[in-house]
């Protein structure tokens, strides 16, 4: 069932989107080669513990860590190590906390001090296919509207989008429904309505869209070992343009 949020609600969320937002930029400042991936973790977990919140992804469904830390070919729900980050790395981080009962959900991919043109040209697209699918977040449309948008922008750049992993509602759930894919065809898909929270997340890839899973049964990686990004905000259908809860100045 997908639930509708009322303004009460919608204040607490803005609230743990606040938090949530900050901390996706507080990792994203620390990203520059010689950084471990557990460093980083660190940091999210004492932020948003610092703001009265709570790490979602913490323990949730047994993941081990406060981010989802995924380094190159990993897609998303890269745990969190002892790996040292290397200059021409991207890193996709997702982070999520919980507050006064809501969710929020965001990622970014970060460049590790100079990269190649193809990964610069992969996080600007991956980036840019999420506000291609917010002109379609609108009152009356419906979510594969947002996903075709998506896909269109995505494959025109030549890259792809992965099949096997998409958005979803977000609230006082981490997932809720509705499935938000990032491909589709428009028209389908259940109606957006104002009050409806969702995370929309592009995750693109060079090659191939097929992903494989590590034994670990949560990292996930492009079958063709290629490059990835990843791309979140959580947002808000209202009468008019959608509000995105999780944005920070420059994401």
């Amino acid at each position: 069932m997908i639930t509708i949020k009322n303004e009460r609600e919608l204040e607490s969320m803005r609230q743990a989107c606040k938090i949530t937002a900050a901390a996706r930029a507080l990792a994203g400042e620390m990203v520059r080669p010689g950084v471990t991936t557990k460093a980083i973790d660190q940091a999210v977990y004492d932020y948003i513990v610092s703001q009265g919140a709570k790490p979602s992804f913490l323990n949730y469904n047994g993941f081990p860590a406060s981010a989802c830390i995924s380094v190159n070919s990993t897609v998303i729900h890269g745990i969190p190590g002892g790996y040292t980050l290397k200059e021409g790395d991207i890193v996709s981080i997702d982070v999520g906390a919980f507050y006064k009962g809501f969710h929020g959900d965001c990622a970014a991919t970060f460049a590790c001090g100079a990269i190649s043109t193809e990964a610069q040209k992969l996080i600007d697209v991956t980036q840019q296919s999420f506000f291609e699918g917010m002109r379609f977040a609108k009152k009356g449309s419906r979510v594969q509207d947002i996903s075709h948008a998506i896909q269109t922008y995505v494959e025109s750049n030549g890259f792809s989008v992965v099949r096997s992993f998409v958005g979803h509602g977000v609230g006082r759930q981490l997932h809720e429904e509705p499935e938000v894919p990032n491909f589709g065809k428009p028209g389908r898909g259940p109606r957006l309505v104002p009050g409806m929270t969702i995370a929309v997340e592009p995750m693109v890839n060079v090659g191939t869209h097929e992903v494989r899973i590590l034994k670990d049964g949560w990292t996930v990686l492009t079958a063709d070992g290629k490059l990835s990004a990843h791309y979140e905000n959580t947002v808000l259908i209202t009468d008019g343009e959608p509000e995105i809860l999780t944005v920070t100045e420059g994401l």
